[in-house]
């Protein structure tokens, strides 16, 4: 899925069990090992596999425990070996939950519980952070836009692998510049959706991304929270997009500031996406006031169809 979740898996194995991540094999998940496991939804596949991979881990260990004692010195292979000898199981499951329930249990996020009727009680067992600065170039007589710059700081915890995560919050920024820019959704008069597929619907490419793309984690903010002190990473940089839709308006403002024909200077109203057509539209000269009404006396921009 993209999300790096084996790796991160296996390190927390390694990290929990203090053995080579070289030791260590994992295979896809299976409805036949784990029948009810939860989707991989929301951002919290590390938090919650991550945590059931440890507590499995634990299990583990504890059995081992006399054998470690019996021979301190000796390797992971020999404790694995004098446990299957004595037999002691050397498999383990783990199981952790997200859940509404209030429950201190270790199988559950704690003090989750939200009422709508009384609005009390915590949605999320803790929040994420991250800010974005985007620098863009609009064409005003296409419409057309460049993306020269942006640099992200996002708040991750303690990343459990600082690669993966820089690629999910470049990933996600990605996804929010196609909704933010690009994905506008055009329907018939009848209600049906025409932007159906690639011929007709536009998505980010190579050339969306910005110029100069900065993405830093933020440094010594560990969430005690989830495992291993760190944080999802995923969907919530996706939302740092809006910094280019914002750019885009700065950068139609200071056109139509400079512009002596333009009459409502600086309060406009611009709807996400920025495409080009709104762009153009945006930067109000004698062209789209023709189109508006007909003459040259008018400076609403939104109030274009093309």
């Amino acid at each position: 899925m993209g999300q790096g979740l084996h790796t991160k898996m296996v390190q927390v194995a390694s990290r929990a069990l203090k053995i080579p991540t070289s030791k260590i094999y994992i295979s896809e998940t299976s409805t036949n090992t784990v029948p009810n496991t939860s989707p991989t939804a929301a951002s919290v596949s590390t938090d919650l596999n991550g945590q059931a991979t440890y507590e499995a881990c634990q299990t583990i260990l504890k059995r081992l425990e006399p054998f470690k004692k019996k021979n301190p010195s000796g390797s992971w292979e020999d404790w694995v070996i004098a446990a299957y000898l004595d037999a002691v199981s050397l498999s383990a499951t783990g199981f952790y939950k997200k859940t509404e329930r209030q429950s201190t249990v270790n199988s559950r996020t704690p003090n989750i519980g939200y009422s709508f009727e009384t609005n009390s009680g915590n949605p999320f067992h803790y929040f994420s952070y991250g800010v974005a600065c985007s620098e863009v170039e609009i064409d005003c007589l296409t419409g057309d836009h460049k993306n020269l710059r942006t640099d992200i700081v996002m708040d991750v915890g303690t990343s459990l692998n600082p690669a993966i995560d820089i690629g999910q919050v470049e990933g996600a920024f990605v996804q929010g510049l196609g909704l933010f820019t690009l994905e506008e959704l055009h329907y018939s008069p009848e209600g049906s959706l025409h932007t159906r597929g690639p011929s007709t619907y536009k998505i980010p490419a190579f050339g969306s991304i910005p110029s100069e793309f900065r993405v830093s984690l933020l440094r010594d903010c560990p969430n005690k929270k989830a495992i291993y002190a760190s944080k999802a990473v995923g969907e919530p940089p996706l939302f740092l997009a809006a910094s280019i839709f914002f750019a885009i308006k700065d950068a139609i403002r200071a056109a139509r500031a400079g512009n002596p024909d333009c009459k409502t200077k600086k309060l406009f109203q611009l709807n996400s996406p920025a495409t080009p057509e709104k762009i153009r539209n945006a930067c109000v000269d004698q062209f789209t006031r023709l189109c508006v009404t007909g003459t040259a006396e008018s400076c609403k921009p939104w109030s274009v169809r093309v």
